[in-house]
């Protein structure tokens, strides 16, 4: 199995900078979930330099140890996971990038190993959307952001960080029956910004909603909606407060805590995730690197959550075998 080296024998300051210091290795076999990065930052409209994102996260995420309390369960003991690398993007060229996407993801999923995905800005959403409606036709969506990204263009251009979801819906790679976005907030264009999210069949629910159902109510809608449909989970650095995260292009005031961030994402067990993102992250404003810290603390999470998934399939095997 790959798993991490072991901090408390060689210093983290040692050795190449890969997530959580996994092996970086391209391969398919004996894994079953891989990390990788999609520094892309051209569908950005405002700020840019996300493109740093991935190397900022690895960098901090030397950090992380392979245990996770809240969970309980050591992720080593039950899951083998890698550093695949980041696709080649292409600078400038959406389209070129997104085929790119896809050709890289493929051996990952036709084999049956999660990704977890770095941005790169959130334009990056449709080329993974692309790929996992290949392995597993359309997925339902958990989205974790301030903007729903269904605008239906940007300065007249169709794929920008702003219009994925719209573009994944158009193309039939979203099931938006079971599919679901959390945490919209912020001045907007007009009211039919978050209404034309919900009118392409989105369950909306804006961050002054959260507050009034309760983070409770929040995560028992999520699993009523996803149900047992392969769930692919976009998280948007920029759902989180820019008080824990300042480090994004579009931050928007009034979020929630990185502890409540990292509650919502520990409480999607029991869904059937099939892959992940993580988007946004702009070293640049970053401070202190308190977002990059986020950052690999929910990308933890996302880790933790395949591991416990392998538990439950592990004692299913143990008890047939009684």
């Amino acid at each position: 199995m790959y798993k991490p080296k072991d901090s408390s024998a060689s210093p983290r300051f040692c050795g190449v900078k890969t997530f959580m210091r996994l092996e970086h290795i391209q391969t398919t076999e004996n894994v079953d979930f891989a990390v990788l990065g999609v520094p892309f930052d051209t569908g950005a409209s405002n700020r840019t330099g996300q493109r740093l994102g991935p190397q900022h996260i690895r960098n901090f995420s030397s950090l992380l140890r392979p245990y996770n309390p809240d969970q309980d369960i050591n992720i080593f003991d039950y899951c083998s996971g890698i550093d695949y690398g980041d696709v080649d993007v292409v600078p400038g060229n959406i389209h070129r990038t997104y085929s790119n996407m896809e050709e890289f993801l493929q051996p990952l999923l036709s084999s049956g190993i999660t990704p977890v995905i770095m941005g790169g800005d959130h334009s990056i959403s449709l080329g993974n959307l692309r790929a996992f409606a290949k392995e597993y036709g359309p997925v339902s969506l958990v989205h974790f952001d301030s903007h729903s990204d269904t605008w239906d263009h940007y300065f007249g251009e169709k794929y920008t960080h702003g219009t994925p979801f719209r573009r994944a819906v158009e193309e039939g790679l979203i099931d938006t029956e079971h599919s679901i976005q959390i945490g919209m907030r912020g001045p907007l264009y007009g009211k039919e910004d978050i209404q034309d999210a919900r009118d392409l069949g989105f369950e909306v629910l804006t961050m002054r909603d959260v507050r009034q159902l309760g983070y409770e109510a929040v995560v028992r809608k999520i699993h009523e909606r996803a149900g047992d449909k392969p769930v692919f989970v976009s998280f948007d650095i920029d759902f989180v407060d820019p008080a824990y995260a300042p480090g994004t292009g579009t931050p928007e005031a009034a979020g929630p805590t990185s502890h409540e961030a990292l509650e919502l994402v520990r409480h999607l067990d029991g869904l059937n995730v099939v892959g992940f993102d993580l988007v946004e992250v702009l070293p640049t404003y970053d401070s202190g690197e308190i977002t990059a810290m986020l950052a690999s603390s929910v990308m933890f999470e996302m880790i933790t959550l395949v591991a416990l998934k392998k538990a439950r399939t592990h004692s299913a095997i143990e008890q047939t075998q009684l």
